[in-house]
């Protein structure tokens, strides 16, 4: 990894919470492994450590639609700004979580801009569109669908939205990534649904360590998806950037200032550093080409 070094100290990586290395590497549920099969994936982009592929909307749904209802679990992950700082800087612990990814996709419009300005085309599919687009158009009403997070009159108000019927809800109690037993018991309901598509609504990073985790399960069936807020862009608990600021790159700006006291460290002190961070990647991979950076 190029930026390996970066989080680095006096004491190299910083310290980690054993808790969350056993929800992600802890023993799997015994059960029979399905054996079918999954389409082949598509090429990939790599940037700044990630490989993200090289699809767009349409491309990204015909996948996930193609997978067998019964094809083993594997995820969607969609990392943005913040993600990448995080991992860069912050939980190199995460890395497993976002490379153990079925299908990464780009979900932001300020990651994808970087990249084309080093010859690097890098769709955008963010996913709150995804999300929308698979309730709106592709899930027919018998589908089986768990969701992991939020609450029930949410989870209710998209089933009668959708005309779904065989929709599974579980809530996992504030603060569960800390305990071993709790992440057990959240992979433990998603498992057990046996559901072809998985919401994953808990927050990043536990999403993506809960991910990682039924990834590794025995039995768990079906797509997850890392939504973070997605599930409640879809009944207007809160309400996305207005079309025309997404496309501006500015949907960070409208998320600010609708609740600046919980977000502005993540815009205004981390989000930044995603600059030094490029610079260092970009460096680094030119000289592994054998050329000299500017």
């Amino acid at each position: 990894m190029y930026l390996e070094k970066i989080h680095e100290g006096p004491g190299h990586f910083e310290a980690t919470d054993f808790r969350e290395l056993v929800g992600l590497f802890g023993p799997a549920l015994p059960s029979k492994k399905p054996q079918a099969v999954a389409p082949e994936k598509p090429q990939t982009v790599e940037f700044l450590d990630l490989a993200f592929d090289a699809v767009d909307m349409a491309g990204a749904l015909d996948a996930i639609v193609s997978r067998p209802a019964a094809a083993p679990f594997a995820y969607v992950v969609t990392p943005n700004v913040d993600h990448v700082v995080r991992l860069q800087r912050r939980r190199s612990d995460l890395w497993p979580a976002y490379r153990g990814a079925w299908m990464t996709l780009c979900d932001s419009r300020i990651l994808a801009k970087m990249a084309r300005a080093v010859g690097r085309d890098l769709p955008v599919v963010t996913g709150s569109d995804l999300t929308a687009a698979l309730f709106e158009r592709h899930f027919a009403a018998d589908d089986r669908i768990a969701i992991l997070g939020g609450n029930a009159e949410m989870v209710e108000r998209i089933a009668a939205r959708y005309g779904l019927r065989d929709v599974r809800h579980y809530n996992p109690p504030m603060g569960f990534i800390r305990s071993a037993l709790e992440i057990a018991r959240a992979v433990r309901f998603v498992a057990e649904a046996q559901a072809r598509y998985v919401f994953l609504a808990v927050g990043s990073p536990q999403q993506e360590i809960v991910a990682r985790r039924l990834a590794k399960t025995r039995g768990a069936i079906g797509t997850g998806f890392c939504v973070g807020a997605g599930l409640e862009f879809l009944t207007g608990d809160q309400e996305r950037a207005p079309r025309v600021v997404q496309q501006m790159s500015l949907e960070w700006l409208y998320r600010l200032a609708s609740d600046p006291q919980r977000l502005w460290r993540r815009y205004l002190v981390e989000g930044p550093q995603i600059f030094r961070i490029h610079q260092i990647w970009h460096r680094m991979t030119v000289r592994a080409a054998g050329g000299h950076p500017r």
